[in-house]
């Protein structure tokens, strides 16, 4: 073999004797260059030597350790290995077998001392007089588990309850201290009379990994680099200082489920944990280990998968990676539980060796016969979980096509799912998540939902409001969640007190958030009731926690109470809703009347033009309706005997509500039908100056959908650069019309002049907030100085046109900005803009997180606020300082500007939220502490909305069955003002 081959190594001499070297080598460098080749030479041999005498010595070394290994006896036996394997990790590895064949059960709960959690020291508490809702049906019943189901043995109970150890250890009617076990700390606690609930459980959070305010560098929902990750941990990225876990907290939610985001199928595992953080909250220390919910059971393991758009966005790159389709999903799914598959049976076979060897050994080298360890990879190990039925699995899941394939998945690969996530159109297929591999042993997968959010993107198009309902009387579980921070989880409760609206039962609804997903998370004997032996996670509640406004007046975690000075809003002790009966069935498809409508039992009159008609009135009302225009309102007999003679349709209403429709601001509505399809939308202007109302769009789902729900007005802007941003004209328009050539259709061409000052404003030309206020600045400047006659006259409605209208006083301002720095500039801008004027600029804030604190600066500077949303939660930097409400801040944004005398309206930050525009009234009617009566909480979303565009009162109507402002209501009829009538029979 030729040496000097490249790649070996030329013959090595031991020594080279000093008269051996090459004379030239003496002498350095010498007149033919070649000293160099000596010296390169020299050091060449001295390396090989040093790794000689290296490679020697490391193999005495690992022969005097082999020796001695080989002599020496393992912990638990002295035979020896002829395999030269490590007898004691085998014998470890030989023990895992056993844990790998184990399949983890609901946690216990019954039977314990004390809580896993509970920290030493703390004090017994008992807390008296409280209306008390268990969660389960009365034992004494003796009821089947259809009784139980439907409702029945299930209410509300007078009792106490006593904790201690972290547990709750008695729950009894009128329970006497001295009966108790002795304590010097025994803390007493007065519900008088308000309802106390297990605390809240989020199915569906990414609280700690996408911590608020969302900064970059704290941004740890998704782990990106692979589609196929199931080996990362939540746990990893959590952020115990996340301020939203205590916000969370303060809507009464102790646990959630804190999953990886859905950027890829198959996203990692999940870890619960409860919101006490740190010491003062009753922890022995600040750590994510410290928030586990059962540190006790750390068997129960969870995953996050998710199907669908998320992953094909997010890697569909032709040529590059994907999946690009969900053909490529289906191929990366069933890829990634092959090799699981293969995992585990390698590990299977091993096990099987391993045993038979050691189950026939009498004495000899159990061992010997085995040539590897167990095979053991982080990769696959937690999906090998997921295949042996240790490992619960919550899939994202939309669609039809989705849900049936991972079914298919199910049964191919013989696993359990516990729900499906967002699961939008599952109340459709009810009979495909009865196939599911395990549906028989474990129940089908739950569905977790939200109650109305649907429109966002492509999947959650085809959605219903009514899918709790319809899942629940197909014998199938509806969870609600939050997606935190998609939705505010302090407010997941009021996602299941839409549920009960839409149908669900009261109490399904309340198992919703409850009982139903602490039974899916493998610890419903510890979470979800109030009953001997479960942790002591309790919230009391100021009304009823499935009323409009429901906030807790204290929250305890593990015995602990989490607020030492809890905000109590002044509410007075309510008695528990009486569940409605005719909530249960879903209203059929509205009908378009011509004739005449009456409508009986009528109690409360909210419309400006008819209060008077019915000052005196002492029963209930008569509203009668002809050719879609009220004609009577107050006894109306003979309006009342037409229609008993069949020549009008009667109406019969128990708490009818007569009020003006709503206006929905600051949306997209009529610009847009799915958020995230480019097709279906108006389009970003970027720097473009628009008109809303050569873009408008009639019908399609969200228009029909929200003059259903009493909404008949919209009022929408041109999009700046995506979200919740605008930039052009406004335009007013009817949401019942076919098309603007409908005659009354678009009510005010150009209602307003839009601008952003969020951070989406720092962009292009303008990349930072001082460049977009200057810019701003600039053009209303621009705008007083021009002359009556310029080149602009030409086109009127060019930016520069409607900017003179502007500071002329005539056309309104409004500008979408959150940051109280921000106002508080644009207001120095206003001031002036003014003075160069002459004239005062009619400004609107429009989202206006931090406007309570400029609320006096605003109301003297008579600039109005429009809230959306309503409750803001710090999602982005600009909106740090929103105040979130009970028991954490006195009030929020809303009673702040109130008090201020500023004129406040609500609107909708996405388009989804039309349905929710009276009971969000009713959210700042029920919690105002009487600052507002009904008529001023309606007025949030109608007539404030109007009065601060200059819009002419229009004569639209909606007859509600219940007020709209509780949670009850249903909408029974809808005029336009243009002569048309929808009524709900």
């Amino acid at each position: 073999m030729d040496t000097k081959e490249e790649g070996y190594l030329p013959p090595y001499t031991a020594t080279v004797g000093h008269d051996e070297l090459p004379r030239w080598g003496l002498h350095g460098n010498n007149d033919n260059g070649h000293g160099h080749h000596f010296h390169g030479y020299r050091r060449t041999m001295r390396r090989r030597a040093r790794r000689i005498r290296a490679a020697v010595l490391l193999g005495v070394v690992l022969f005097i350790g082999y020796a001695h290994w080989r002599k020496a006896p393992t912990a638990a036996t002295n035979i020896t290995n002829g395999s030269l394997l490590s007898i004691t990790k085998l014998e470890a590895d030989l023990a895992t077998c056993a844990a790998l064949k184990s399949v983890p059960k609901s946690a216990p709960g019954a039977g314990r001392a004390r809580n896993a959690r509970y920290v030493d020291g703390k004090p017994a508490t008992l807390i008296r007089n409280a209306t008390v809702w268990t969660g389960e049906a009365d034992a004494s019943l003796s009821l089947s588990p259809e009784e139980i189901r439907a409702g029945k043995g299930l209410g509300w109970t007078t009792a106490d309850v006593y904790i201690e150890h972290g547990l709750i250890q008695r729950v009894e009617a009128s329970i006497d201290p001295s009966s108790l076990s002795p304590s010097s700390k025994l803390v007493t606690y007065d519900a008088h009379g308000r309802q106390l609930t297990a605390g809240i459980i989020d199915m569906h959070s990414h609280a700690g990994v996408d911590s608020l305010p969302e900064l970059r560098g704290n941004d740890d929902t998704n782990e990106l680099s692979s589609d196929i990750t199931p080996y990362v941990r939540s746990k990893d990225g959590i952020q115990p200082l996340d301020h939203q876990i205590q916000v969370i907290k303060s809507g009464g939610v102790t646990t959630s489920l804190v999953l990886p985001g859905s950027g890829n199928n198959i996203g990692g595992e999940a870890f619960v944990i409860k919101h006490a953080v740190g010491k003062h909250q009753g922890r022995s220390e600040l750590s994510i280990e410290s928030l586990l919910a059962a540190p006790d059971a750390l068997e129960l393991r969870y995953i996050k998968m998710a199907c669908g758009e998320n992953a094909k966005r997010v890697y569909g790159k032709t040529g590059e990676h994907g999946p690009t389709s969900r053909l490529g999903e289906a191929w990366e799914f069933r890829h990634a539980f092959e090799q699981a598959a293969a995992y585990v049976q390698a590990q299977d076979d091993w096990c099987a060796t391993a045993e038979a060897a050691a189950t026939s050994s009498t004495g000899g080298d159990w061992s010997a016969s085995l040539k590897t360890y167990l095979p053991r990879e982080l990769e696959w190990d937690t999906l090998a979980g997921v295949l042996r039925g240790q490992v619960f699995v919550n899939t994202h899941c939309y669609t039809i096509p989705d849900l049936e394939s991972f079914v298919g998945y199910t049964n191919e690969f013989h696993f359990n799912v516990r729900a499906f996530h967002h699961a939008h159109q599952t109340f459709l297929v009810p009979e495909v998540l009865n196939r599911t591999w395990g549906a028989d042993k474990y129940g089908p997968p739950a569905s977790a939902l939200f109650a109305d959010n649907m429109y966002y993107k492509a999947e959650s198009q085809i959605a219903s409001e009514y899918a709790g309902k319809i899942l629940w009387d197909h014998g199938l579980t509806p969870v609600y969640v939050s997606d935190n921070p998609v939705l505010n989880a302090q407010h997941v409760l009021f996602e299941a007190a839409k549920a009960y609206k839409y149908g669900l039962p009261y109490h399904a609804a309340l198992a919703s958030v409850t009982t139903a997903p602490a039974e899916r998370l493998g610890l419903g004997d510890r979470i979800g009731k109030i009953k001997p032996g479960f942790d002591a996670d309790i919230a009391v509640w100021d009304s009823d926690p499935l009323s409009v406004g429901a906030s807790p007046v204290q929250v305890w975690i593990d015995g602990n109470a989490q607020f030492d000075d809890p905000v109590e809003l002044a509410k007075p002790a309510s008695s528990p809703i009486v569940p409605d009966a005719k909530l249960a069935s879903i209203p059929e498809e509205p009908i378009e009347v011509d004739g005449d409508v009456v409508f009986t039992g009528v109690t409360k009159i909210l419309l400006e033009s008819h209060e008077e008609a019915v000052q005196h009135a002492s029963a209930p009302l008569t509203v009668a309706i002809s050719k879609g225009e009220i004609v009577c309102v107050g006894v109306c007999e003979e309006h009342v005997a037409a229609a008993k003679s069949s020549k009008a349709t009667l109406v019969e209403l128990v708490d009818g509500h007569l009020t003006h429709a709503f206006t929905a601001f600051g949306s997209l509505l009529g610009l847009n039908e799915i958020d995230a399809e480019s097709t279906t939308d108006n389009g970003g202007s970027g720097d473009v100056f628009s008109r809303a109302v050569d873009g408008l769009a009639f019908g399609g789902t969200k228009l029909t959908v929200a003059h259903r729900y009493g909404v008949t007005r919209a009022v929408s802007a041109p999009k700046f650069r995506g979200g919740f941003t605008h930039l052009g004209t406004s335009a007013g328009f009817l949401t019942g019309a076919a098309n603007q050539l409908e005659e009354g259709a678009v009510f005010v061409s150009d209602a307003a002049v839009h601008y952003t000052l969020s951070l989406a404003a720092k962009h292009g030309s303008t990349p930072s907030i001082s460049s977009a206020v200057g810019a701003l600045r600039s053009k209303l400047l621009k705008a007083t100085e021009a002359k009556k006659e310029s080149d602009d006259d030409n086109d009127k409605y060019s930016e520069s046109a409607f900017l003179r209208k502007v500071v002329a006083g005539d056309l309104p301002l409004v500008v979408t900005v959150h940051s109280a720095d921000a106002i508080a500039s644009l207001l120095n801008v206003k001031t002036e803009v003014e003075e160069a004027s002459s004239s005062k600029i009619r400004l609107t804030i429009l989202g206006g997180a931090e406007s309570h604190l400029v609320a006096d600066a605003l109301a003297a500077a008579k600039v109005s606020v429009v809230l959306a949303p309503l409750n803001s939660y710090s999602t982005s930097w600009e909106q740090r300082r929103a105040l979130t409400g009970a028991p954490l801040t006195n009030g929020t944004a809303v009673d702040v500007l109130v008090d201020a005398g500023v004129v406040v309206g609500i609107g909708l930050e996405e388009d989804w939220i039309l349905r929710d525009l009276g009971l969000l009234a009713g959210i700042a009617y029920h919690n105002g502490g009487g600052r507002l009566s009904e008529k001023a909480a309606l007025a949030l979303v109608s007539s404030n909305i109007d009065s601060l565009l200059g819009l002419k009162k229009d004569s639209s109507f909606v007859v509600h069955e219940g007020s709209p402002l509780d949670i009850n209501s249903r909408v029974k009829g809808v005029g336009n003002g243009l002569g048309k009538l929808t009524v709900f029979a």
